[in-house]
């Protein structure tokens, strides 16, 4: 998916949309991200040595594994995370990264969803986490 056809599932836009494609690979959320380097999330995060932050990753993540569920994810509803867990940052994304997303989902019991992911660059494990989210709204 490209994304535009990720604005039709999900309801980030300009700079808070942080997936530049994704894809569905047999339950797997597979998503990508250029970190340019301009990101508002850089402008002192650290002045001279700009590493992005660990809850952007963890955005990103959750952003990715919204593809999962594109069929209840219709105009009005939310995703909104409930609850982050066994999170480990392992290595620094920096401005000129590709990250890298995999993302399933466990289980679910609508509208809570239960997931795992991770965010690689260059094959390196950056951050892996287990995550669950609900789907809120009208």
């Amino acid at each position: 998916m490209t994304q535009e056809e990720i604005k039709k599932i999900l309801p980030h836009r300009d700079s808070m949309l942080l997936l530049d494609d994704v894809e569905n690979q047999d339950g797997t959320a597979v998503g990508h991200y250029k970190v340019r380097g301009d990101e508002f999330f850089l402008n002192g995060h650290f002045p001279g040595n700009p590493i992005v932050p660990g809850v952007i990753l963890c955005e990103i993540l959750a952003q990715s594994s919204c593809i999962l569920m594109a069929d209840v994810m219709t105009e009005g509803k939310l995703p909104v995370y409930t609850g982050l867990n066994n999170v480990k940052f392992r290595n620094p994304v920096r401005p000129g990264d590709l990250i890298e997303t995999r993302c399933s989902i466990k289980r679910s019991k609508h509208p809570f969803y239960f997931a795992e992911g991770t965010v690689n660059v260059d094959g390196k494990v950056c951050v892996s986490a287990e995550f669950s989210f609900a789907i809120v709204g009208e």
